[in-house]
């Protein structure tokens, strides 16, 4: 077997997951990117608007994609550029999420794809304090000169994966995923009348979600962004919710311990609840156990080398160099993984 993959990276107009205005795509064939291909879109009807903190971070405009073929009309070519390959993403619910959320409000199916997620696969082969694209690409070696750019983002993202596969002499995804004693996740098939996904129906009934509108993102789901409001009093903390037992254990927050830090965009209660709801156990102040820390307040990943810190924050970093591992997110990061706004 060899080395074969498609790395995928979208970035959207809005806050709901559904709005694809960019994709970018690296075919890989035995570690080596063979093709290339991107495509600007215009995001299914009724979910076409554009958010400032989205265009502020990707820069593409509803003028940028007027002429352009809807997400539903294009996406037979980026199916067909797919193919049959297992799909790479950096944060892949986000990006998987896309796909199927903007092909349930076009009414179209969608196919099955097994998948992997280089954010997971990096916290668990590197030892960074952040595992955001930026630091996961720097890791790897591989250029990321214009992030935010869906072409470039799916470059790097392949060229992680395909240094973490030589890291553990892996010769391809299956042998990977066999060394680190993990499963290939798969995003099911779906057809129109199916159920539709919480993000969705979120959507549908008004509430959106996604990264991009809380964060800016691939934009801000990647660890990227500009700075945001000087650090304020912190809120209140609430209760420290149990784990659900039910949650999926593939996802990334997944038997972690996370403190939260900084004022999020959500009230510090219900950021709380939504990650205990992934499996996650939410605690008020870092200490050993702590495994993640959610940094509030417009905190990006360049944040962690210039200092701009809350003491949660320094305290991680002291933690970290003492060989804890550790890792910082973004509240854009964050609300990625939990589908939320």
């Amino acid at each position: 077997m060899a080395l074969d993959f498609t790395a995928i990276d979208f970035e959207t107009a809005n806050g709901f997951r559904g709005s694809p205005c960019s994709v970018g795509l690296s075919k890989v064939r035995g570690g080596v990117v063979v093709e290339e291909a991107s495509w600007l879109m215009r995001p299914p009807e009724n979910h076409d608007h554009f958010e400032y903190h989205n265009t502020r971070i990707h820069g593409i405009r509803a003028e940028d994609v007027a002429g352009a073929p809807r997400f539903g009309e294009l996406f037979p070519e980026i199916g067909a550029f797919i193919g049959g390959d297992i799909l790479a993403a950096h944060n892949a619910a986000f990006d998987l999420g896309v796909i199927r959320s903007g092909l349930e409000v076009s009414g179209l199916p969608g196919p099955a794809y097994e998948y992997v997620c280089t954010v997971m696969l990096s916290r668990r082969c590197y030892s960074l304090v952040s595992n955001s694209l930026p630091y996961a690409a720097e890791e790897a070696g591989v250029p990321l000169v214009n992030h935010h750019d869906a072409a470039e983002d799916a470059r790097a993202c392949a060229g992680i994966l395909v240094d973490i596969a030589h890291r553990n002499n892996a010769n391809s995804i299956a042998e990977l995923y066999l060394s680190l004693g993990l499963a290939i996740p798969k995003q099911q098939a779906f057809q129109p009348g199916d159920g539709l996904s919480k993000q969705t129906l979120a959507a549908l009934a008004g509430a959106g979600g996604g990264r991009d509108a809380a964060a800016g993102r691939s934009g801000v789901g990647n660890g990227a962004g500009q700075l945001g409001r000087a650090w304020s009093n912190w809120p209140e903390e609430g209760d420290n919710p149990e784990p659900n037992p039910a949650a999926e254990p593939g996802h990334p927050l997944f038997g972690q311990t996370v403190v939260f830090t900084g004022e999020l965009a959500i009230a510090r209660p219900e950021a709380k609840q939504r990650a205990a709801e992934m499996g996650a156990r939410p605690e008020s102040r870092v200490t050993g156990r702590t495994t993640v820390l959610v940094v509030g307040d417009g905190f990006v990943a360049g944040d962690l080398r210039n200092g701009r810190l809350t003491g949660k924050a320094k305290r991680v970093l002291e933690l970290h160099s003492r060989g804890q591992q550790i890792e910082v997110l973004s509240e854009g990061e964050f609300l990625q993984m939990v589908g939320g706004r």
